[in-house]
């Protein structure tokens, strides 16, 4: 929980200044903050406000104690009753990101089940819209409240917490760009430099925040109009002196070359620039590339901005072992404590089958299993299909096994058809989403692997069955590989132990050899977060 109360800590130090209040007294069952009516529906983060009335009468339905009662009190007066884990499409990404912490960090079950099945219910459902008052919306919002609350404030370490900390976690108000990010650099208190301690990852973006502000306020750097929409070493044109200008500003060029000549040093910085981007390294400049150096550099501030309000609810010091997606780099992680294990390229879901932020345990692993194809897949692509060849179900190896609400029943039997492949690992939760094997292999050479129905496909499956199979004497190498090979008879083996997972949206980080890496938002979820955070013209973040 050391990570926790530091966050919390430096929260206060981030957002304090825009929330318009005086520090909070450290008697927190004594003192309630004043209720600030600076924060509007004008200049509001969330879209949606409650009635100052709903909350005493949560309070009092509750029966809370006065250290959570004044808390609370304080949390809403804070933000003068703006919404903190909702607006008008739903759930916010705080929400999740609280969400798959609270799970990372309890035991999810017995009393707060109920709890857990309307968030289900919430993150699965599609096109919500709502007004915020809503009965059932605002009993979830103060839950959720309290859950957050009480998940800080039971720990041995937060007798030393300030009140303010709690209040300014979730942000409040939307803010100029430079200004955020001043309000991040020049913090330099005790609590900190202490976040910074536990959560390296989060120090780390700091000190690229401070170059990309310098860039920024220098102009940021020059615009390509190339003619051409291919270049390679040994080209000469007027374009590439704006390339090698463009590269020298961010590092992956080094000396001040003013020549429009395509040379090896050009060549080995397009090549650093392609790495850091996630596309393969190949030295050659495309138009894609050419609309990637053209991202203006205020863009990336508010790429490492939104970033790093995300890490706040990333785990700072991990223990044992944990596997992590990325959903925008394609990647799985394997960590076991500090240590990387290893990385793996997968395929996430394509735009309309995003790929849901949330956390679960792995338990299971699943030989040559049976594809229960979704109802939406049945509807929308198996029943079409059917339509126009009535043999289709036979030469994909599918089965009907019954009919649900006038919806056919449909299973892809094992084999090698299976769209699942030869294996899956389950990690119970409620987007029906787990890793898989694929037939598909080819996918895996794209630079850009958002491909799937929602679930993640592992590029080395059998890797991660070893992996998580290791310390089961029975479950050999050579018995895995038999499995894989061999089996046509669906077998679920459960684990010695859970595996923690973490699906995750990061668009900016700085990976363990301190590269700064950025990748593209291919969900849209910056995009609306940049709406959120910023003011004005710096909220129309445009990355294509």
């Amino acid at each position: 929980m050391k990570w926790l109360l530091s966050a919390l800590i430096i929260s206060a130090g981030i957002y304090f200044l825009s929330a318009g209040c005086k520090p909070a007294n450290k008697n927190k069952a004594a003192h309630i903050t004043p209720r600030n009516t600076a924060v509007n529906k004008t200049n509001a983060y969330n879209d949606l406000f409650l009635d100052s009335t709903a909350v005493e009468k949560f309070i009092t339905q509750q029966q809370l104690n006065d250290t959570v009662a004044n808390t609370i009190r304080s949390f809403y007066n804070t933000r003068n009753f703006e919404y903190a884990w909702f607006d008008s499409q739903g759930l916010t990404e705080q929400a999740l990101g609280f969400r798959s912490l609270y799970h990372y960090s309890h035991d999810t079950t017995a009393a707060s089940q109920q709890m857990e099945t309307r968030l289900d219910e919430l993150a699965t459902e599609e096109d919500t819209a709502i007004t915020g008052q809503e009965a059932g919306i605002v009993k979830t919002e103060l839950q959720l409240t309290r859950r957050f609350i009480q998940f800080a404030l039971n720990t041995d370490e937060h007798k030393g917490l300030p009140v303010e900390a709690l209040e300014q976690f979730i942000p409040i108000q939307r803010h100029g760009l430079m200004d955020l990010a001043d309000s991040v650099l020049t913090n330099d208190s005790r609590s900190h430099r202490a976040y910074e301690a536990v959560n390296p990852s989060y120090g780390a973006m700091k000190e690229q925040l401070a170059q990309y502000v310098s860039i920024t306020r220098k102009g940021g750097w020059p615009a390509i109009p190339a003619a051409k929409k291919r270049y390679k070493k040994g080209d000469q044109d007027t374009a590439l002196l704006l390339v090698k200008k463009r590269l020298q500003v961010t590092g992956e060029l080094s000396g001040a070359d003013s020549t429009g000549v395509f040379d090896a040093a050009l060549e080995t910085a397009v090549r650093t620039f392609q790495s850091r981007h996630g596309y393969t390294p190949s030295g050659v400049i495309t138009d894609t590339l050419l609309r990637e150096m053209n991202v203006p550099a205020q863009v990336r501030l508010q790429q490492l901005l939104i970033n790093m309000e995300r890490m706040r609810w990333m785990p700072a010091e991990r223990e044992g072992k944990l596997i992590i997606v990325n959903i925008p780099e394609f990647m799985l992680h394997v960590w076991e404590g500090k240590q990387k294990a290893f990385d793996m390229a997968v395929v996430v879901g394509r735009e309309g089958h995003s790929t849901t932020m949330f956390s679960g345990d792995m338990n299971q692993v699943v030989f040559n299993p049976y594809w229960h194809v979704p109802r939406s897949i049945v509807q929308k692509e198996i029943l079409p299909s059917i339509a126009k060849d009535k043999d289709y179900l036979a030469k994909n190896e599918m089965e009907i096994t019954g009919e649900r609400n006038g919806v056919p029943v449909v299973r892809q039997l094992p084999g090698k058809k299976n769209a699942l492949g030869r294996v899956k690992f389950l990690f119970p939760n409620s987007f029906n989403i787990y890793f898989h094997d694929t037939p598909a292999k080819g996918l895996f050479n794209q630079d850009k692997r958002a491909y799937s129905h929602g679930c993640i496909r592992l590029s080395d499956p059998v890797k991660m069955a070893n992996y998580v199979l290791q310390g089961m004497p029975k479950w050999t190498p050579e018995k895995i590989d038999s499995a894989l090979t061999q089996g046509d008879k669906e077998k679920y083996i459960k684990l010695k132990e859970t595996i923690p997972v973490l699906v995750t949206y990061y668009t900016a980080w700085v990976d363990e050899q301190g590269v700064l890496q950025f990748r593209e938002d291919i969900y849209g979820h910056d995009a609306r977060m940049a709406q959120k955070m910023f003011n004005g013209n710096n909220g129309q973040l445009t990355l294509r």
